[in-house]
């Protein structure tokens, strides 16, 4: 198994309730399956991951790839194992030669919807950002609510809703910043709004108090941070969301989502895909993951503009709001383009 270490600078820096994010750092890999290579990417992201310290020496540690993934020994360092179960899956699908969607679903989407993310920002901003991407194509945006008084996310809400008009649909990611009362008042104030989701309103681990703002509100509730806190099948046992939000990096692989995918199905749990801020890897991953997922919800996938640069060309950039799955065998980027 070879690696290489990345950094990419983001174009400015992401503000959330959590803090900024300014700079994505990561580890590539390439795993040979029958001769054929495969790649995948570690982009640890703390709060969510292990640090880059501990995804650098669990990946050290890995002598033989398939065994590591079959025996466990990367369930604690989530980016780690994704980097592993995204190469392995990469190389199988190549050797077969077929797209890795093709190997996660009988009849994959061949093109997805994606939301485009507004940031925290004053209101006149915020709208001028969203009123570009609807512009742009895109049908689904998700505003970064959490970070400022929630006086003035209500009025950021409510100025983006009148100025893209109710064709468009919004998402509210507060990243955990509330408790249950602040949640409870901001829901109550944008009731008429239509939002398709209020993500993560409470810390990870409080499921019984999304339940409870389940019960008392018609906005659906979608579950974040809590995957990262609590298992999947805790969440949803729990009764807590209408749509777990699902990131790759974070669940340990493509693998692990399309586990989740399948048990939600079965209980009326719609999902999301989507990337932590990730390089053109572990996006493509994600995209192929989302391709296999049913239902027609726009996923958070449309990351790559928030980069500087990138570790390779994207061979599915964002069009008009969607992104088309790559055709060719396995990811859609070549080791070669990687590793030379």
């Amino acid at each position: 198994m070879r690696t290489r270490d990345f950094s990419l600078e983001l174009r400015r820096p992401l503000t959330t309730a959590n803090g900024d994010i300014e700079r994505r750092e990561g580890i590539l890999v390439a795993v040979e399956v029958d001769g054929v290579t495969g790649i995948g990417e570690a982009t640890p992201l703390p709060g969510w991951t292990e640090s880059l310290a501990d995804c650098r020496a669990a990946l050290d540690d890995v002598s033989d790839p398939k065994t590591a993934l079959e025996t466990g020994t990367l369930d604690e360092t989530p980016a780690a194992r994704h980097a592993v179960s995204l190469a392995h899956a990469d190389a199988r699908a190549r050797r077969d030669g077929h797209p890795l969607a093709d190997a996660y679903a009988s009849d994959p989407h061949t093109s997805l919807p994606v939301n485009s993310t507004v940031g925290d920002a004053p209101v006149e901003e915020t709208v001028r950002t969203a009123e570009n991407a609807v512009s742009e194509g895109f049908g689904c945006l998700k505003l970064k609510v959490g970070a400022r008084d929630t006086n003035d996310d209500i009025a950021r809400l409510r100025a983006v809703r009148e100025a893209v008009g109710p064709d468009v649909s919004l998402r509210a990611d507060a990243n955990g910043a509330w408790d249950r009362w602040t949640a409870d008042r901001f829901l109550g104030a944008i009731s008429d709004l239509d939002l398709e989701y209020l993500e993560q309103p409470l810390p990870a681990d409080e499921l019984a108090g999304h339940a409870v703002l389940r019960r008392l509100h018609d906005t659906p509730i979608a579950l974040d941070e809590s995957l990262a806190a609590v298992s999947p099948g805790r969440a949803l046992a729990s009764n807590a969301a209408d749509v777990l939000v699902c990131k790759p990096m974070a669940l340990g692989g493509p693998d692990r989502v399309l586990d989740v995918a399948a048990r939600a199905e079965k209980t009326g749990v719609g999902v999301v895909v989507t990337t932590t801020i990730d390089a053109a890897v572990a996006r493509l991953g994600a995209l192929h993951v989302a391709a296999a997922v049913p239902g027609e919800r726009a996923h958070g996938l449309a990351t790559a503009s928030l980069l500087d640069s990138d570790v390779a060309v994207d061979p599915a950039p964002v069009q008009s709001g969607e992104m088309v799955v790559p055709e060719t065998p396995g990811l859609g980027i070549d080791a070669v383009d990687i590793f030379g």
